[in-house]
């Protein structure tokens, strides 16, 4: 299928409109010209065409500085309309075979094709001059401008790419360390629980609670000891108690014999 490219001719041309099929560049094309130069019916649909344009020539007569000084005002209309401050532009400088008539210099034409940042051509719709060419380099211009909005594109979106892996990164980044913390918090959880289940069993006066969790209170960690201790002191006091009562018995006869002296009563 063939590439067509609308081309709409505005100005003071001269440049029939027509559609016509090429190559450029070794790329088979259909070019679709509107030419709305010097025809007065077009001037109300100008706007119209031009917003179905993808490229465009601003074209005066060499011999007419009035055509050439109405280029600015269809300039800023076209931007207007597509809305964009860079569209495919050709200055084209026509009826170049009157040089004899001539009234716009080449060189203010080619001022004026730079102030748009745009080539610039004359030619001779008459004599055929440069009247291909035009149209060759206009859409050549296009070509540029599409292959830079492609690559604008393509770099907004390695950008955009580019940033929805480090977000993602982020997010992955973000959401590990919760599950480390989620993961320390249930360790932690789990020891303190541990902690509870082995001081959980006995009260602090030996008792068993009545909840029946099972384990042994931080007042009664010792109990065995405690019992050993118990025992101990327990053989101890029955091991002191004869010693006491033999010596309880000396002293009551030391007692009783003391009396019997201060009584003068003696027992022989």
């Amino acid at each position: 299928m063939l590439r067509e490219y609308k081309l709409v001719v505005v100005g003071g041309g001269g440049v029939d409109s027509y559609r016509k099929q090429c190559t450029i560049d070794d790329q088979q094309v259909l070019l679709d010209v509107l030419d709305t130069a010097g025809q007065e019916e077009y001037s109300a649909m100008r706007e119209q065409y031009m917003r179905t344009g993808e490229g465009f020539l601003l074209v005066y007569s060499i011999n007419s500085l009035n055509s050439f000084q109405e280029l600015n005002s269809f300039y800023d209309q076209i931007l207007r309309v597509k809305d964009s401050d860079n569209v495919p532009v050709l200055v084209v400088g026509n009826k170049c075979d009157l040089e004899m008539e001539r009234q716009v210099s080449y060189e203010d034409g080619l001022a004026l094709a730079n102030s748009f940042n745009c080539p610039f051509l004359e030619t001779s719709a008459k004599q055929r001059i440069n009247v291909e060419e035009a149209f060759y380099g206009l859409v050549r211009n296009i070509n540029q401008y599409n292959a830079k909005i492609a690559e604008a594109e393509k770099q907004q979106q390695q950008q955009q790419q580019q940033q929805n892996a480090n977000q993602q990164g982020q997010d992955q980044y973000g959401q590990q360390k919760d599950n480390q913390q989620s993961q320390f918090n249930n360790q932690i959880n789990n020891n303190n629980n541990n902690t509870s289940a082995v001081n959980g069993g006995v009260s602090s006066d030996g008792i068993i609670d009545q909840n029946g969790n099972g384990g042994v209170s931080s007042g009664q960690a010792n109990l065995p000891n405690q019992s050993q201790s118990q025992s101990q002191r327990q053989q101890q006091q029955q091991q002191q108690e004869p010693q006491q009562q033999s010596e309880n018995q000396f002293s009551g006869q030391k007692q009783s014999s003391s009396k019997s002296k201060n009584g003068c009563c003696v027992i022989v």
